[in-house]
């Protein structure tokens, strides 16, 4: 079984996704964060001596001990605690089209910019054509 850090996640893994989106539940007030997350991590480096091409290499990102990207979600942790809040993985995604498709997905069913309980303030998204993975989502957010 996969280390996940302070994560749950409702899916078995057999080996790490590109990433995931997740929801963060703050347990003392009920506020919400959806957000995504890449596991895979891509990094560009200048060409070696005598060489044109840059070089990529590919490892794997903060995940474990990522908090979200809102700083209001973050304030609170800092001030509450990790331990009060619920970190869960809803679906993990293949591709990187798949993952800003998903959590674009999550947050409009949820209404997260909309409603007063949630987090979430802005939605910043490019998506190209999106090959999925999996099944695409037929559920609702509740």
């Amino acid at each position: 079984m996969l280390n996940l850090g302070h994560w749950t996640c409702v899916e078995q893994w057999d080996e790490l996704p590109f990433g995931f989106v997740y929801i963060i539940t703050n347990l003392s007030n009920g506020m919400k964060y959806i957000g995504k997350k890449q596991i895979v991590k891509k990094t560009r480096r200048p060409p070696l001596k005598g060489k044109k091409r840059k070089r990529i290499i590919v490892g794997e990102s903060d995940w474990k001990t990522y908090t979200g990207s809102s700083d209001r979600l973050n304030a609170d942790i800092e001030k509450l605690g990790k331990n009060q809040f619920n970190f869960e993985i809803i679906r993990s995604c293949g591709t990187k089209s798949e993952l800003a498709y998903m959590e674009t997905f999550y947050q409009f069913q949820a209404e997260a910019l909309i409603r007063e309980d949630y987090y979430n303030g802005i939605l910043n998204v490019r998506i190209g054509k999106v090959k999925f993975t999996q099944s695409p989502p037929k559920l609702l957010l509740t």
